[in-house]
């Protein structure tokens, strides 16, 4: 409480909290500078946040004003038709309750009801209250998922047939296998240019008018008009949806309040049968869950009996009520566990005997048995009929069965197919139903299995269950139930059993089925047209608690009997049953029908008996008694209970009836008017029933007792019950507030107390105080009801004993603090903005302002009075509530209202305006006051109460707008203007509230709940007042709060108010300048359109400017666009804020990109217009943009090469490397990467930047193309490069990816989507959109689902092809408009070589064929328009053009091949005056280029173009006087004769050897043109890298680099460049060819030779630097230092330091590797290949060394030779020759091909192995190879050691390796054989040094000195060294030739024996302990080896030394 005084703290609050906005303003404005101080009262230091220059506040306009003020001018026309909000832009409606039954289920008309139960029908019943927001509605409309309609348009003219094909597609998918026919068949079918005509093909189709403009202008008009047909008019309808992360702006409608219902399984009874069929049973089921010890559902009964045996009971039924055969039931589960059982109990009519006497027929008899049991079950059968006669209305238990569906449900779940489960998914599932239910948030439900929660999901199946068990007569209640069945789970439990099968059916429910009936018996809808068996609803009991608030009417009382002691009576009361009725009164009569019945009987009876336990004094009962209970109950009800002994067998004389009275007992169903539930135990009365017993409990009365008034009847009574609250604080609560409302008698009785009404009050501030206390579940239970009253409470001023109660204030507090607690409670589930549901469905559906008082309105008011035609009142109480409605508070009536103030004049004002509705003046005033209240208790609240209430401010503030909503919805009746609304007091409440919301701890959690409520103010209030609220939060950051959040809460701030449905309004979006000569904002004056004055041109820029007057005018747009620019700001901090500035700017676009109301394009303009300053911005962002996305493409390498300057340009990676050799025509992949060195690097996601730049395309596609042409105009040069960068990189983001399906490629190839709308009206709901579908596909950049069907795949592909074909028309119109100003622009040739750049990035990228037929439309008009500056200063770009052009020529798609023909012919006719040559080199440099990169060229279309060039010669009149024709006609047959290349290099595609000595052969055939040559060699390289071959693409780079220095050298004279070749011998000696290039032959000067950018000191450096990178991945690190080598001078001559250091860097790196890497490197493996036979051709009898990877062997390369020979010639044609023997060509078969592989290795001579050291040395510039070949004089290749020779075959290559090509001729083999004691002499030389080597290594490797060893002094070594010696040692030869060579072998034997005693040695040294005895037997073979060899290597030749030793002596 308070401990100020109201009055005081009213005064106080004023004081306090009431700032003005203008010193809010003042004070926290843009004076302060770059830093906002603001002092926390929680702390005593200052927090200071650094606040971006751009959040400098400014005022915004008062809108109110503007709109008037507009309306009254001229210029009003837009404004009036879309400028203020509608009439229904506010609607309150009621929303009728959908109801599940036919009819609601209340009591019936004309009963007297409780105020209690009045009020909760009322609730139940009447209609919902909605109040709709249509800003709201139609910004959810946006995102919902629209049908498509996809029209595929061809774009070819109508009548031409659309050239693809199926075979055409195919064929482009298809790669077709290698053949060599051209070279074993008739060659005479290849196309050659000397067989091959062009003029004998058909040219294409010409395009019309190509030359038939007039002028310039007249062009350009032509293409426009051309360009904006059939164009899509909605951008973001083509673009990905935003994403729904970001989404804060979509508020969730809560689901509509409904009855709790959980997961759902239909329960259908199909048969019980047991062995033999004597007499009727009886099914009752319930499920059990057995994990809670609960029974969860209440009882379904079902009578399956025949007819014959349903005859037996006829006497003991009155009629069948259908409802009583139902067979089937609904069971409801909430809470699913593995441990739910359906119990089914079985009983029968009572019999004489035992339970087990019952059963033993059932166990011991067959209805299948011989005839001797007939008569046995004749018998049965009789007797069971006599009994059904006599007893036929009592019941005995018997057997029962049970079943674990949830396992029914798993293994059902689990069998389902896929496509089962997928259609369940699809289809409504009871969780829609129920999808508002708050489960339980605790561990108990986490721990669930997933199988076993998927209730709603599972395949019908059919449960067949044998296991009955017999019922013991001792185990009847519940808990004897629950220990069996945890028993049965035990294994290996025996139980008796009974012969039988009872067998269900089973399946999930998803809709209710008709012909159902709910719990209360009502027919639930849909009903049924045809009478059907029926389906009974069963309540579940939840196992736990349910956190639905009551919706429904339901009173439902069970009675559950559980135990009955007789033991001490000493009566023959044995057979004992217990009658049930409940009664209204003591007289017999007075038993109600409102018992629910069982089956085959009445739907309700007025008295049920229990089943009997035969002979059981102290039986136990299962028994389940279901009651309706009455509506208004008394002190008169009560259940009253009759026992009976029932005798089963009928004596003697006795033909009464079979029941013996025992007693009575009974049980008033009220106590202290509050319903009686729990757990009782009753005495029992043996004599006749008291007087007036129902009116006292069965304590009191002085009657006879059985055993002295013990307890001896146990029973259990619970309700379910929307009516009864069963909680105490509920009740009194209730009570007391229908006392406060009248009707009642003083004192007021509250069980055991009575309160007179002086203290009525007190006690109704307890109980609203007591209320927090209540349980959760009776609070939720009740909540509707316990709002609703405590809101009446907080308006109404109540007059208690003539006193005013001021209880709104206690009433206030307590809606706080119950709003806490649902909050704070872990069991209630929230949305996702922090909501909770309860509460947010409350205020949705549920809240309506309180009633008036009941004398103040009609006695039966109806609901629609209070929204039609007001409730009426008299003159007298008007008068009376006015006056006091005026001058009290009902927070406190003690503060008088000022008598003369505004507000009394502005009430006046009103009344004037509704002097006939006097009558209704009450109620308005009641409507009015609600919202006053509520925001003076918000403000005046103080302690826990205020902080909690700002804590969950969302509830109040939605509170607010509903009950202003529904204030507005009466005023508007009577056209009251904005500003007169709500009076000033109101607004000042509404101030307060939100600077407080702003400072409160929970700031951040509050902001998205203040945005919302703002957002609803703009349709209430003066939207003047609503800005500047926003302009206070806005510039307030609140204490505490770091600055990435303070950002983060004004994005969601701003992102919530600018999705507003008049967001454009509040924007003043009409008052934008959509033209040119408009001024910014009406306050400047608009001067002339044709003055071009600095001002003017000043004043366009100032659009394209986030300006103050910006901000001012069109405040909402200028916030958000301030925070997108601070966010760009702020981006290099790390704040990450950025991405969802431009994601709420990007669905804003996209929400006016799809309103209807922006179709006209007026409108558009003026929209866009809004967003100009967002183009500034975007364009001053480009260096945050990433626009890698364009990189992502597969199969085509785009990146470009360098830029002008290539000496600027960054150390290139690999793949960069690559493109540039492939590509010699820069084709601006990445221009951009080179123009924006030097910023900072790209720091937005490829999809943020992707979103900011559709918003780019959005506003330039909509904005006036005139204002747009005058701002490139004016603006400068370095803005307008930064525009044509962005437009690239728009280019390169938004470019076509190919999907692969066949469907899509008619797409990519031939047609253009469009869209096409269904309908005319263009309004929404009436027309289908071409967009994205969420349904169908969720999109994401990433799209990482892999399971895509081919429909989503082709709709994705659709609408991605309109997305790029759209985004890039947009920026082909902007480059139009560009150039169009280029006339009046001062650097004319930087505009139109900035154009071109783009233009030809643009047709690097996948493109539709409407968007290519625009551009080539675009180039011709370039051409023609500045033919004479692109042909002479672009020189690079021409090269480009021609190159693309040229691709395009062989395109498949005719309509593409068409454009680029004409814009080909364009090219060369207006570059025929002057630079003619220049675009002839061009051309022919791009077909060779395209020809050796491209694998799928088809030349057949190229061909077809060239003849459309030649007729476009032939038929242009204008030039046919001059050579132009002729020129054409040989440049077209130059091109020709490259084709013919083309078929080769086809054929050989699969043989990469053959092809790159055709592309070789190509390039050496342009010796004499060095560009072309050059181009070549660039296509080589680019095949080797593809192939991996690093060093020869390495080799193509040095040569070409040769062949530029070669230029270089020539025409200028420097020191630092290399002279020639000459200089790259280093490197490799081949290069010394490109020295060719000479004077005499070449003449620099000539126009168009050596044009190429290469042929530059910077093109020399790239490509050099390339090479090196190539080198180095090729691990030849030395070479990387050969070529640096020339770098560096040049490097230094242009002082290039920091190219120097990476430089240097680099060849750090390599030496590096040299040392780390050492002799683990691996270079090339050398084989000899030999081709012999005449089907080679060419190859036949020619010999090459192939080189191959480092680790190939010979199995390899013979195996992949092997394959593709074989598919050319075929297996049988084809032998591999597997030796290395020389081939005898008369041996050969000359119809059959035959290859012969050897390894080879280099060869050098001794005198070279000086110089060749290292590794690399030995493996770098090779020309010569050996391989050695054994063989004995026999023939045969191997033999005996005296007879083996061995020969040695030496080749020399044509050029060294590595070569341009990785295989090379051999143009020289030379051959000597060695003796056999030759051989036997290398032998054990080669064993001599590997044994050195292997002792004396730094790391000996003692595994292979062992093998060594082994190999050489093992006892057991075959053809070893002690039988070489013994052959060749053993005698001295007789002929003296061998002298030399048999001593030479004995002095290798003497170092061998030496080397192996080393080796013996070391590894003595080596060894582990464990290998002493190893090293022993080695020791001693050493030994015996050295002996053996003794005598042999000591006996030495005389003859030998005197000859050699004297002519030495002689010599010297």
């Amino acid at each position: 409480m308070a401990s100020l005084g109201s009055a005081d703290r009213r005064a106080f609050a004023l004081k306090i909290n009431r700032h003005s906005s203008a010193e809010i303003r003042k004070h926290f404005g843009g004076n302060h500078g770059l830093h906002h101080s603001r002092t926390n009262s929680n702390a005593s230091a200052t927090v200071w946040l650094t606040v971006p220059q751009t959040y400098d506040a400014v005022e915004p306009l008062d809108l109110e004003e503007f709109f008037m003020s507009q309306l009254k001018s001229g210029d009003s026309a837009l404004m009036q038709e879309f400028g203020d909000f509608p009439d229904d832009d506010l609607k309150v409606e009621q929303v009728e309750k959908e109801c599940r039954t036919i009819r609601h289920s209340v009591p019936e008309d004309g009963v007297e009801l409780d105020p209690h139960v009045r009020d909760c029908i009322k609730s139940y019943t009447q209609p919902w209250l909605v109040s709709h927001n249509l800003a709201f509605l139609v910004l959810s409309c946006l995102f919902l998922p629209l049908p498509c309609v996809f029209i595929l348009f061809n774009s070819s003219p109508p009548g031409h047939d659309m050239t693809l094909t199926p075979a055409l597609i195919l064929s482009l998918l298809q790669v077709k296998s290698p053949t060599l026919a051209t070279l074993t068949d008739d060659s005479g079918h290849t196309l050659t240019s000397s067989d091959f005509n062009l003029r004998c093909l058909t040219p294409d189709k010409r395009v019309e008018g190509l030359l038939a403009f007039s002028s310039h202008e007249e062009l350009d008009r032509l293409n426009q008009e051309t360009r904006q047909g059939n164009r899509h008019p909605e951008l973001f309808a083509l673009y990905p949806p935003p994403d729904e992360e970001d989404t804060v702006e979509i508020r969730p409608v809560p689901d509509c309040p409904r009855e709790h219902i959980g997961e759902r399984v239909m329960i259908r009874c199909q048969s019980i049968k047991f062995e033999i069929e004597i007499e009727p049973i009886f099914a009752t089921m319930a499920l059990y869950d057995l994990k809670e010890k609960k029974k969860i559902s209440e009882n379904f009964y079902c009578d399956l009996n025949s007819e014959q045996f349903k005859n037996f009971l006829k006497n003991h039924t009155d009629h069948i009520d259908p409802s009583s055969t139902a067979k089937s039931a609904i069971f409801s589960i909430t809470y699913p566990s593995t441990d739910i059982y359906l119990v089914i109990k079985i009983e029968k009519v009572l019999q004489q005997g035992e339970i087990s006497d019952c059963v033993d027929p059932y166990v011991t008899l067959r209805e299948c048995d011989s005839g001797k049991n007939k008569d046995k079950i004749e018998k049965l059968r009789n007797q069971a009929d006599s009994f059904c006669q006599r007893l036929g209305r009592y019941r005995m238990p018997f057997a029962w069965a049970t079943v674990n569906i949830m396992e029914v449900i798993s293994s059902a779940t689990l069998e389902r197919d896929i496509t089962d489960s997928e259609n369940t998914k699809g289809g409504k599932s009871s969780s829609i139903d129920r999808r508002g239910l708050p489960r339980r948030n605790s561990e108990r439900y986490s721990t669930i299995d997933e199988p076993f929660c998927n209730v709603s999901g599972f395949k019908p199946a059919t449960i067949t269950i044998s296991t009955i068990i017999k019922q013991e007569g001792d185990r009847l209640s519940d808990e004897d139930l629950l220990k069996s069945l945890t028993e049965m789970k035990k294994p290996q439990k025996r139980i008796k059993t009974i012969p039988g099968t009872i067998k269900l059916d089973m399946s999930p429910v998803n809709d209710t089925p008709t012909s159902c009936l709910s719990t209360e018996l009502i027919p639930l809808k849909p009903v049924a047209e045809k009478s059907t068996r029926l389906i009974k609803e069963v309540l579940e009991f939840p196992s736990s608690e349910v956190y639905v608030p009551h919706n429904i009417y339901r009173n439902l009382l069970y009675v559950y009997p559980q135990r009955l002691n007789f033991v001490n009576r000493l009566t023959s009361a044995r057979n004992i049953t217990i009658k049930i009725q409940f009664m209204s009164g003591e007289d017999p009569g007075s038993a109600m029908c409102v018992i629910f019945g069982k089956s085959s009987g009445p739907e309700f009876l007025s008295e049920v008996y229990t089943p009997v336990t035969y002979h059981n004094k102290s039986p136990d009962f299962y028994e389940e008694v279901k009651i309706a209970l009455p509506a208004r109950l008394t002190e008169r009800h009560h259940l009253l209970f009759t026992f009976f002994h029932i005798s089963c067998q009928q004596k003697q004389n006795q033909s009464g009836s079979c029941e013996t009275l025992i007693g009575y007992s009974w049980l008033p169903i009220l106590n202290i008017d509050r319903l009686q539930t729990g757990q009782y135990c009753l005495p029992i009365i043996l004599e006749r029933l008291p007087v007036n017993y129902s009116l006292h409990t069965p304590e009191v009365p002085p009657v006879k007792w059985m055993e002295g008034h013990k307890g001896l009847f146990n029973l259990e009574i619970q309700a379910v019950s929307s009516v009864h609250t069963q909680d105490n604080h509920l009740e009194r609560f209730f009570t007391l507030c229908h006392a406060l409302e009248g009707g009642v008698t003083f004192p007021v009785r509250i069980r055991e107390e009575k309160i007179p009404e002086n203290k009525l009050e007190h006690e109704l501030k307890l109980s609203i105080i007591a209320l927090s206390s209540s349980s959760l579940e009776a609070l939720v239970l009740s909540l509707h009801r316990v709002l609703d009253k405590l809101f009446t409470l907080i308006m109404q001023p109540m007059v208690i004993a003539g006193q005013t109660a001021n209880l709104a204030q206690i009433a206030f507090e307590s809606v706080v603090s119950i709003i806490n607690s649902l909050h704070n409670s872990q069991e209630l589930i929230r949305d996702q903005l922090g909501r909770n549901s309860l509460l947010a469905t409350y205020l949705y559906w549920v809240f309506r302002l309180p009633d008036p008082p009941r004398d103040m309105q009609n006695p039966v008011p109806s609901a629609e009075s209070r929204y039609s035609t007001m409730g009426r009142a008299t003159a007298a109480t008007v008068g009376s509530m006015l006056l006091q409605s005026r001058i009290r508070s009902s927070s406190n009536p003690d503060i008088p209202g000022p008598h003369n103030s505004a507000e009394d004049d502005e009430v006046k004002n009103i009344l004037s305006h509704a002097s006939s509705y006097t009558q209704n003046t009450f109620v308005f005033f009641l409507l009015q006051q609600f919202h006053e209240e509520l925001a003076l208790q918000m403000v005046v609240s103080t302690g826990v109460c205020r902080e909690n209430a700002y804590k969950y401010a969302w509830f109040f503030f939605e509170l607010l707008v509903k009950s202003m909503a529904q204030h507005v919805s009466q005023l508007d009746k009577y056209n009251i203007p904005r500003r007169s609304r709500f009076s000033d007091r109101f607004k000042d409440d509404i101030t307060t509230i939100v600077s407080v919301v702003t400072e409160v701890e929970q700031a951040e959690k509050v902001n998205i709940s203040l945005a919302f409520f703002l957002y609803d103010l703009m349709s209430l209030m003066d939207r003047g007042f609503v800005f500047h609220l926003i302009n206070v939060n806005n510039y307030i950051p609140p204490d505490s709060v770091s600055m990435p959040t303070l950002i983060s809460m004004r994005l969601e701030f701003l992102r919530i108010l600018c999705s507003h449905e008049h967001y454009l309004n509040l924007s003043l979006f009409f008052s934008s300048p959509a033209s040119a000569p408009a001024s910014p904002c009406p306050s400047i004056s608009s001067q002339s359109s044709g003055s071009c004055s600095f001002q003017e041109q000043q004043r366009i820029l100032a659009l394209f400017e986030l300006s103050p007057e910006f901000k001012q005018q069109h405040y909402l747009t200028g916030l958000l666009l301030t925070e997108l620019s601070a966010a760009l700001d702020m981006e290099s901090e790390g704040y990450g804020s950025t991405r969802r500035s431009i994601n709420a700017i990007y669905s804003l676009l996209c929400a006016h990109d799809l309103d209807h109301r922006c179709i006209k394009p007026e409108v558009r303009a003026k929209v866009a217009a809004l967003y100009l300053p967002l183009v500034g911005i975007i364009i001053e962002s480009t260096n945050y943009l990433d626009f890698t996305v364009s990189d992502s493409r597969s199969g085509k390498n785009k990146s470009g090469g360098p830029d002008d300057d290539l000496e600027n340009v960054p150390p290139i990676n690999q793949s960069v490397a690559m493109a540039i050799a492939g590509n010699p025509f820069n084709t601006l992949g990445r221009n951009a990467l080179l123009s924006m060195q030097g910023k900072s690097i790209a720091t937005l996601a490829a999809d943020t930047s992707r979103h900011l730049l559709v918003c780019f395309l959005w506003v330039m596609k909509n904005a006036d193309g005139n204002l747009i042409q005058r701002w490139t105009i004016d603006m400068p040069p370095s803005q307008l490069n930064k525009l044509l960068e962005l437009l690239t990189i728009c280019i390169s983001c938004f470019e076509y990816r190919v999907f692969c399906t066949i469907s899509v490629l008619f797409f990519f190839f031939s047609c253009s989507v469009f869209i096409y709308h269904t309908g005319t009206d263009r309004t929404m709901g009436q027309r289908e959109v071409l967009r994205w579908r969420k349904d169908l596909t969720q999109w994401r950049q990433t799209n990482d689902r892999q399971d895509k069907t081919k429909a989503e795949l082709d709709q994705e592909a659709l609408i991605s092809g309109n997305l790029a074909t759209e985004s890039n028309l947009i920026v082909l119109d902007l480059l139009e408009t560009i150039v169009q100003a280029v006339p009046l622009a001062d650097c004319k040739d930087s505009v139109v070589g900035g154009v071109l750049k783009v233009l030809l990035h643009s047709l690097t990228c996948s493109q539709s064929t409407t968007f290519l037929s625009h551009t080539f439309s675009t180039l011709r008009a370039l051409v023609v328009k500045f033919g004479d500056l692109l042909f002479e200063e672009e020189a690079e770009q021409c090269a480009d053009l021609c190159q693309k052009v040229l691709q395009y020529c062989s395109s498949p798609v005719d309509e593409n091949r068409s454009q680029a023909c004409a814009t080909l012919y364009l090219i060369m006719r207006y570059s025929y005056s002057n630079n003619f040559s220049r675009v002839k080199m061009q051309v022919t440099m791009s077909l060779a280029s395209l020809v050796g990169k491209s694998s799928d060229f088809q030349e057949e279309y190229l061909r077809r173009s060239l003849r459309t060039i030649l007729a476009y010669a032939e038929e242009d009149t204008e030039m046919q006087n001059t050579q132009l024709p002729s020129q054409v006609d040989e440049l077209l047959r130059n091109l020709n004769s490259i084709l013919s290349d083309t078929v080769k290099m086809r054929e050989f595609q699969e043989d990469p050897e053959m092809l790159m000595d055709l592309m070789y052969r190509i390039a050496k055939g342009y010796q004499t043109s060095p560009d072309l040559r050059l181009t070549w060699l660039q296509n080589m390289a680019e095949k080797h890298n593809n192939r991996k071959c690093y060093t020869e693409s390495a080799m193509c780079l040095v040569h070409a680099a040769a062949l530029v220095a070669e230029y270089l050298s020539m025409l200028e004279d420097h020191k630092y460049l290399p002279v020639g070749s000459v200089t790259f011998q280093n490197i490799s000696p081949n290069v010394l060819e490109e020295s060719a290039v000479s004077d005499d032959i070449l003449s620099p000067d000539e126009d168009g030779v050596c044009s190429g950018r290469y042929f530059t000191e910077s093109g020399l450096v790239g490509l050099l630097e390339q090479a090196a990178e190539l080198f180095s991945n090729g691990g030849l690190y030395e070479a990387v230092n050969e070529v640096y080598k020339i770098i560096i001078p040049i490097l230094e001559a242009h002082r290039d330091f920091r190219k120097l250091a990476s430089t240097h860097d680099k060849l750090q790196r390599a030496f590096d590797n040299i040392i780390q890497k050492g002799h683990k490197r691996m270079f090339g493996t050398y084989f000899r290949v030999g081709f012999y036979g005449a089907k080679f051709g060419d190859l036949d009898e020619r010999e090459f060394i192939y080189k191959e990877p480092g680790i190939t062997h010979l199995p390899e390369i013979s195996h992949r030779l092997e394959n593709f020979y074989s598919q050319c010639f075929g297996d049988d044609t084809l032998v591999m020759i597997k030796d290395s023997t020389p081939v005898d060509r008369k041996q050969l078969n000359p119809n059959k091909a035959y290859i012969q592989i050897t390894y080879v290795e280099p060869f050098f001579d001794d005198y070279e192995m000086k110089d060749r050291l290292t590794n690399f040395e030995k493996n770098f510039n090779l020309r010569r190879f050996m391989y050695t070949t054994p063989f004995t004089k026999s023939g045969r290749p191997r033999g005996e050691l005296n007879e083996q020779y061995k020969r040695k075959t030496i080749l020399t290559t044509m050029h060294a390796f590595p070569y341009v090509k990785t295989r090379i001729n051999v143009i020289q083999k030379e051959e000597f054989d060695l003796t056999p004691i030759e051989v036997a002499i290398e032998d054990m030389q080669k064993k001599t040094r590997e044994l050195a080597v292997a002792t004396h290594r730094e790391q000996p490797d003692a595994k292979m000195l062992q093998m060594l060893l082994q190999g050489s002094v093992g006892a057991t070594v075959n053809q070893g060294p002690l039988e070489v010696a013994q052959v060749f040692l053993n005698e001295i030869p007789a002929d003296p030739k061998l002298f030399r060579h048999h001593n030479k072998l004995r002095l290798c034997f003497k170092e061998f024996i030496m080397r192996c005693g080393e080796a013996v040695e070391k590894n003595k040294h080596l060894i582990a302990s464990d290998q002493k005895e190893y090293q022993q037997e080695l020791k001693k073979n050493y030994n015996r080896l050295r002996e053996n060899l003794r005598p042999m290597l000591e006996r030495k030749i005389p003859e030998l030394y005197k000859p050699i030793i004297r002519p030495r002596l002689e010599n010297r």
